[in-house]
């Protein structure tokens, strides 16, 4: 894959080849077992494992993660604790680490999260999708109906590994014209289990949606994704209707467990489905 930039995080991200059998039986627990415990259950459960690595002797792990999970041993050197503390006193702060120096370009329109690229399509191309018994569209995510997203969008999903950053930016610069919080199910999010439909936990999962019009006029559409083990979706500080924000603004970040949605007027000119994207390399 080629960037226009030199990446900064450390991009060794593997797409797992799970063989059918596997993905069906995974599949299946995600959906018809754990999917079908009441959703306040799965939230409850979620909360509680993740409040685990909300502990003081949680931190202990930070390194050895950082050796199994990295190949540049001074990752962390590009970060700093969360919420101005002068050191990781968790796992989870390591989980939701700052940029000590976001990274920036010339791009005006730039990827909003890390992670994998795992769907990438126009909107009028992608399928319905049955989630117990509706059929949903694509706009079902963003919580709106049918038609009111153009078709000749692109939408993408951006699968955030446990590994990845775990805060959301804008990928413009805008104003906020809507924020809509759904709640719904906190089912398994790894895109390799639902085979041709990886984004299907988008369309049943808890999901913030924030739409951002740019200064053209059009309107970029974000979903916010959670998933087991996330214990809260955080809105960033000032993301409210009506408020201002520059590219690359923090709109939101995620205790454990992620994804990103977008339904842009534009489509991606770097990067394709099951490629590593980052946060402010150019979309």
């Amino acid at each position: 894959m080629q960037t226009s930039v030199e990446y900064y995080s450390d991009p060794s991200f593997t797409v797992f080849q799970v063989p059918d059998w596997r993905a069906k039986f995974y599949k299946y627990l995600s959906l018809e077992l754990w999917g079908n415990l009441p959703s306040p259950i799965q939230r409850y459960l979620s909360s509680w494992y993740s409040s685990v690595y909300n502990k003081p002797y949680s931190k202990k792990i930070i390194k050895s993660y950082i050796r199994l999970n990295y190949s540049d041993k001074d990752y962390l050197d590009k970060f700093k604790p969360p919420f101005g503390k002068e050191e990781f006193e968790s796992f989870q702060d390591f989980f939701i680490r700052e940029f000590k120096e976001l990274p920036l370009n010339d791009s005006p329109f730039v990827w909003p999260c890390e992670g994998l690229l795992c769907d990438e399509n126009k909107v009028e191309n992608l399928d319905y999708v049955q989630v117990k018994t509706d059929i949903r569209s694509v706009t079902t995510v963003f919580g709106l109906k049918y038609n009111e997203i153009p078709k000749n969008y692109t939408f993408t999903n951006v699968f955030l590994h446990n590994k990845n950053y775990h805060r959301i930016h804008s990928p413009i610069t805008g104003t906020i014209t809507r924020i809509q919080h759904i709640p719904g199910d906190l089912i398994v999010l790894r895109p390799w289990i639902y085979k041709q439909n990886p984004s299907i936990p988008a369309f049943r999962n808890e999901r913030y949606n924030i739409d951002i019009e740019d200064e053209r006029g059009r309107t970029w559409y974000l979903s916010i994704v959670g998933g087991p083990a996330v214990g809260t979706i955080e809105l960033s500080a000032n993301i409210k209707i009506g408020s201002e924000v520059k590219q690359l603004q923090e709109l939101s970040l995620f205790y454990l467990g992620s994804t990103c949605c977008m339904a842009a007027p534009v489509s991606p000119r770097f990067h394709t489905k099951n490629t590593f994207v980052e946060v402010g390399i150019p979309y």
